[in-house]
C-alpha cells in the first residue's frame, strides 16, 4: 500500500515517520518544493527503517509519483506568520497553493483518497473537492479529530474515566466555531452529564493548538498522529468512527460546506455518515460553524 505525502515539512515528516513505524504503508513518497530536502528526509527514514521488522520503501518524488497511491495526504502550506492566532489568515495563500497541486494529483492518482491536513482545513477540504472532482467519500480533512482527543483528555481528568472509554466529540469547524456535542456524550452506555464546567473544557481544547504554536512556532506531533490515525483506518479498512471534516449535505439543514461530524472510515474512505441527535443549542452551533466556514470559502474560491 502506497501513501504519498505532499508537503514533507514538520507535520508531513511526523506523519511519514509514524506510518513507517506502524508498518501500515509499504511505500511512502515524499513530495515537496525542495526536492533535495525531500530526498534527504527519505534517506534518513530509509536508514531508520532498517531497524524495523516490516520493510517500508521511502523515496522522494514529484506530483506524478502520486500515481497508484491508496492515500495522498496533503500537508503543504504557506509559512505561518509568527504569533498566528487565526488559521484563516493563511487561507488565501494555501488556496493558491492547492490550485497548483491538486489538479495534478487528480490527474496522476484519480482513484486515490485525499486526506487534507492543510489549514484552514474545512475550507481547504471543500476546495479540494472542487479542484479534484473526487467523490465526497474520497476527500476528508483531519477536522476536529485532534480537538476531540484534546477534549477527551481534559474530560478524562475531570470525571476520572480513561479517555479511550469516552464517546465524546468536538464537532463543527476546526477553529473558533467548534463545540462539544455533550448531549450525545457517553461512557459505558451511560450519558455523560452536561455542565458549564464540562463544556468549558472544549474552549480550553480549542485554544491548545494555538497555544502550542505560540510556544514553539508550530504544531506537528499530535496533528501528524491524527493524520496517521485516519490513514491507518483507510489502509487497514478498520471501519473506525472518527470526527473528520467532510462535505455536509443536509445534516441539521446545512449543505454544501465541509465540517466535522462522526463518520465511519474504511478502505472506501467515508463509508457511513453518522447523524448525532444534537440538541437545539448544538444545532445552532453547527449552523454557525457552517456560516463561518462559508465566509472563508467565499474569500478563497475567487
Amino acid at each position: 500500500m502506497k501513501v504519498s505525502i505532499v508537503g514533507p515539512g514538520k507535520v508531513g515528516m511526523v506523519l511519514a515517520y509514524t506510518l513507517m513505524m506502524k508498518g501500515v504503508a509499504r511505500e511512502i513518497v515524499l513530495i515537496g518544493s525542495n526536492r533535495g530536502k525531500a530526498e534527504g528526509e527519505a534517506l534518513d527514514l530509509m536508514h531508520a527503517q532498517a531497524f524495523l521488522q516490516i520493510p517500508v520503501t521511502v523515496r522522494a518524488g514529484d506530483l506524478a509519483d502520486t500515481a497508484g497511491s491508496t492515500v495522498v495526504a496533503v500537508c503543504a502550506s504557506v509559512p505561518t506568520p509568527p504569533g498566528m492566532t487565526d488559521r484563516n489568515v493563511i487561507a488565501e495563500g494555501n488556496a493558491d497553493l492547492l490550485r497548483r497541486l491538486l489538479p495534478e494529483i487528480a490527474r496522476a492518482a484519480p482513484d486515490t483518497t485525499l486526506v487534507m491536513v492543510t489549514n484552514p482545513v474545512d475550507a481547504m477540504t471543500w476546495l479540494a473537492l472542487k479542484l479534484t472532482g473526487f467523490s465526497p467519500a474520497r476527500v476528508l480533512g483531519t477536522g476536529t479529530l485532534l480537538d476531540s482527543i484534546r477534549f477527551r483528555e481534559l474530560l478524562s481528568r475531570l470525571i476520572k474515566i480513561h479517555p479511550d472509554d469516552l464517546r465524546a466529540y468536538v464537532l463543527g469547524e476546526h477553529g473558533d466555531h467548534q463545540f462539544a456535542a455533550m448531549s450525545v456524550a457517553s461512557a459505558g452506555g451511560e450519558k455523560i452529564e452536561d455542565s458549564p464546567e464540562r463544556r468549558a473544557l472544549c474552549e480550553t481544547a480549542k485554544n491548545l493548538g494555538i497555544e502550542v504554536h505560540r510556544l514553539k512556532g508550530n504544531t506537528c506531533y499530535a496533528i501528524g498522529l491524527s493524520a496517521a490515525y485516519i490513514i491507518e483506518a483507510i489502509l487497514l479498512d478498520e471501519k473506525r468512527t472518527i470526527p473528520v471534516s467532510v462535505r455536509i449535505d443536509g445534516f441539521v439543514g446545512v449543505e454544501n460546506v465541509c465540517l466535522s461530524v462522526p463518520v465511519v472510515v474504511g478502505a472506501a474512505g467515508v463509508e457511513l455518515y453518522l447523524h448525532p441527535d444534537l440538541n437545539a443549542e448544538e444545532t445552532a452551533q453547527f449552523q454557525a460553524a457552517a456560516a463561518a466556514v462559508r465566509a472563508v470559502i467565499k474569500k478563497v474560491e475567487g
